[in-house]
């Protein structure tokens, strides 16, 4: 029963740090990464439909996006999919193919997105540790019902603590690599 509990925090944190790199993808650092449209939707025949699945995305320089549409009425849907995001991109159009430049990003704009992903970090670890509540909930309820010892319930805390305390560390260390990847000119 322990193992139980203890096994599914430690899933759950484990998608709790997944989530976390994903959200980063979405915050541009400057360099051009087809990972970076891949939460924009596109007017697909009456349907809101990713831009993976109407267009193919590729690098074409360090700091423009190349777009290639599978069908040529796509251009302006895509366009105007880009356009209306919070990514402040201006794709240009050539003929079905559509470029996005990647501008340089000031100084101010970089300690925005830091603040930002600090916002997330907190987010992630405020996560885990809802978690780790929730498997203690869970130990005080077994310990209350007299399926476990008093123990048994300290041990498996303890043990939930190191695992919150693992996850956290790695969130902080994603954290790391991005603010310096955010920092560099």
């Amino acid at each position: 029963m322990i193992d139980e509990i203890i096994k599914d925090a430690e899933d759950r944190m484990g998608k709790s740090v997944e989530s976390f790199r994903s959200d980063l993808t979405k915050i541009r650092t400057g360099r051009a990464h087809p990972s970076l449209l891949d939460h924009i939707m596109v007017e697909y025949y009456g349907a809101a439909t990713p831009l993976s699945q109407v267009a193919n995305v590729s690098v074409e320089d360090a700091r423009t996006l190349s777009i290639t549409p599978w069908e040529k009425d796509m251009v302006k849907a895509i366009e105007k999919a880009i356009m209306k995001s919070d990514l402040g991109l201006n794709p240009a159009t050539a003929g079905t193919v559509i470029r996005i430049p990647m501008p340089q990003l000031t100084e101010e704009r970089r300690h925005d997105l830091v603040r930002v992903v600090r916002g997330e970090a907190e987010n992630g670890r405020i996560a885990i540790r809802n978690i780790r509540r929730d498997a203690n909930g869970d130990f005080k309820e077994l310990l209350k019902e007299k399926e476990i010892t008093e123990d048994e319930s300290r041990k498996a805390e303890e043990t939930i603590q190191k695992l919150t305390d693992s996850y956290v560390a790695k969130i902080d260390d994603v954290l790391a690599k991005k603010e310096t990847e955010l920092m560099a000119v």
